[in-house]
């Protein structure tokens, strides 16, 4: 089969390919090529496509002479794609996208009937504020379609989707490969969580209460946070008396407790919701950040992409309120 060309121009955008090179390279390189792409290993992209090893090794060698690059690099990571294979990632995408739609029948998702499965990413803020908004979406309109929620952050998520693991993302600031669609869905900020009557204390909170509170830290690494970054800046610094790396358990360490954390808007109004813990003000401005929504180009569904935009722009009032 020759190579494909949409809308006037070829979709593997190589230089040195020149017209009468093209009808050596079959729809088949293309692949190959991006299931190596998506799996960075031979060996999972010749059983995704219930080939051999040596196929698609051969597929491979086809696609670096046509190139006059090596497109995939081997690592202790797996097989790395080349700046010029990065480039070429995503046309080949959009086409192979285009060519399916063309020779498909296209049959509209119908969420009342449907027994798809997604898997979204986000990490545990937004699952606490916004998960069970979209399981509870699903269960009013699509009872037999079901969900999974993986943990993950701007800095997984990316090879979450390269491993197949989730098919759409929630994340805070997110800095991704263009082969990722992208929409920004809109913007959260931080506030207090705290026992107002077990910290002896009334609200709103002061700078001077809040540095003599002791303090419970969530973060990935466990050691420090955009706090203590802020506080450093104004000359300042808090004494953390316990690390977590999961808002979920906060409750527990907070209730009856002398204490105070510091943690995003959302997370902290949905975790005051089942407590009897407050949420305030941060005595600091810790500042705002942008939250998107990202998917494959190839894996769309733009019903799902909706329930999950719907499930953050609902909570948006309560942030704001916060403010």
């Amino acid at each position: 089969m020759d190579f494909p060309v949409l809308s006037g121009k070829l979709i593997v955008l190589m230089d040195e390919i020149t017209m009468i090179d093209i009808p050596r390279l079959d729809f088949n390189l293309t692949t190959t090529f991006l299931a190596l792409w998506e799996e960075r290993s031979v060996s999972r992209a010749a059983k995704r496509l219930s080939l051999s090893q040596s196929a698609v090794s051969a597929a491979l060698a086809r696609l670096r002479e046509a190139a006059d690059d090596p497109l995939f690099v081997r690592t202790r990571r797996g097989m790395q794609p080349t700046l010029r294979a990065i480039a070429m990632a995503g046309p080949l995408q959009d086409g192979v996208a285009l060519i399916h739609t063309a020779f498909s029948t296209v049959t509209a998702f119908d969420p009342a009937t449907s027994r798809q499965h997604f898997s979204v990413g986000m990490s545990d803020d937004f699952q606490i504020a916004i998960g069970p908004l979209i399981a509870r979406r699903l269960a009013a309109e699509a009872p037999r379609v079901s969900v999974t929620f993986r943990q993950t952050n701007r800095h997984r998520v990316e090879d979450l989707f390269e491993e197949g693991e989730i098919d759409f993302a929630v994340v805070a600031q997110p800095n991704v490969r263009s082969g990722l669609q992208q929409q920004e869905i809109g913007h959260s900020g931080y506030a207090c969580l705290l026992d107002p009557v077990a910290c002896n204390l009334m609200l709103p909170l002061t700078l001077e209460d809040y540095l003599t509170l002791p303090h419970l830290l969530v973060s990935f690494s466990g050691r420090e946070g955009i706090v203590d970054h802020v506080l450093k800046n104004l000359g300042h610094s808090r004494r953390v008396q316990s690390a977590l790396t999961h808002f979920s358990a906060l409750p527990p360490f907070l209730v009856g407790t002398r204490a105070v954390a510091t943690l995003p808007i959302h997370a902290a109004q949905s975790l005051a919701a089942v407590s009897n813990l407050t949420v305030c003000a941060a005595p600091i401005d810790l500042g705002e950040y942008s939250v998107s929504l990202l998917w494959q180009r190839t894996a769309d569904n733009p019903w799902i992409r909706q329930v999950i935009t719907n499930a953050f722009l609902a909570i948006l009032p309560d942030l704001e309120a916060i403010h």
